[in-house]
């Protein structure tokens, strides 16, 4: 009986000229093909910042914080982030945060100052402290790419996105409402997600308002706009701060960078300079101090212990 595989002699003939021919279209198609997923590396820092083009960690040496102990007037929401974030790096249930409100007060301060002092009492065991993961507002559609790859890690991650916002017609929060709560996958239990915003919903008025007036059932277009706010448990409000409360500013950073300036001269020129930007916030107290170290010629920096 005949094999019925055997090759035709003509094609049997030419199959040594067309092995290399694929052989180049095998390897061209590798190369054309998207390179094999690596986990993150969470080793070597406790600061990260997520480059989605490049689907990987860069790490943060030194990251640009403030003091726990500098951030006045927002006493109560330092106590509930602070107890929420020592919650889940003891394993512990936790929720998603929104900080939101008043510009300049301390929203994203806040948050890697928590980070910082929750690290302090861990140790220098890197499996024990927490990651903290900036991802770019304009980088949120990638964020379920992220969360598959820190879902395997061993370390504790918060995610951190600051100024998060949603413009008319910007589609991306439904990804971000399916990762917080209600994907099949969830987010990891290893995974905490915080966001500052000077919006409560994280949406314009207007386009609430919008969506509401020209819907068929307004209330249900409104609910799917400001229901992503609701997939995080935790709000803490940020007003803005009273005279007190910014002098208190003032004299801490004057002190922790070790200013030599009196009281009548700080309450003076800082309430002069308030009124200039017409507003009071850390913000404005912090870029009042940086002009008062340039006029006074000292460099500008916190001391140890500060």
């Amino acid at each position: 009986m005949s094999d019925r595989t055997a090759l035709p002699p003509d094609d049997a003939a030419n199959a040594p000229a067309l092995l290399p021919v694929l052989e180049r279209i095998a390897a061209a198609l590798e190369r054309l093909a998207p390179p094999p997923r690596r986990a993150p590396d969470l080793g070597g820092a406790d600061a990260f910042v997520w480059q989605a083009d490049a689907a990987a960690l860069e790490p943060v040496p030194d990251v640009s914080r403030v003091p726990l102990p500098l951030l006045k007037g927002i006493g109560h929401q330092v106590e509930l982030l602070l107890g929420n974030t020592r919650r889940f790096a003891d394993g512990l249930p936790a929720n998603n945060a929104l900080l939101w409100g008043a510009r300049g007060m301390g929203k994203s301060s806040l948050v890697k100052a928590v980070h910082a002092e929750v690290n302090r009492a861990r140790g220098t065991d890197p499996a024990a402290r927490l990651a903290l993961i900036e991802i770019h507002r304009e980088d949120i559609a990638h964020l379920p790419d992220l969360l598959r790859g820190l879902r395997a890690q061993p370390r504790r991650s918060l995610l951190f996105c600051d100024d998060l916002s949603f413009d008319h017609d910007d589609t991306s929060y439904k990804s971000l409402k399916a990762v917080l709560e209600g994907g099949i996958e969830g987010r990891p239990t290893n995974v905490l997600f915080y966001a500052t915003s000077n919006r409560r919903h994280l949406m314009p008025r207007d386009m609430v308002e919008n969506e509401q007036s020209t819907a068929i059932n307004p209330s249900e277009a409104v609910e799917e706009k400001v229901s992503l706010s609701d997939r995080f448990g935790l709000w803490l409000g940020f007003h803005n701060c009273s005279q007190q409360d910014f002098l208190e500013m003032l004299r801490g950073y004057a002190d922790a960078c070790g200013l030599q300036v009196d009281d009548e001269q700080l309450r003076r020129e800082g309430l002069e300079w308030a009124t200039t930007r017409g507003a009071r916030s850390g913000r404005v107290a912090w870029q009042f101090i940086q002009d008062l170290a340039g006029r006074l010629g000292q460099p500008l920096g916190f001391r140890d212990g500060a």
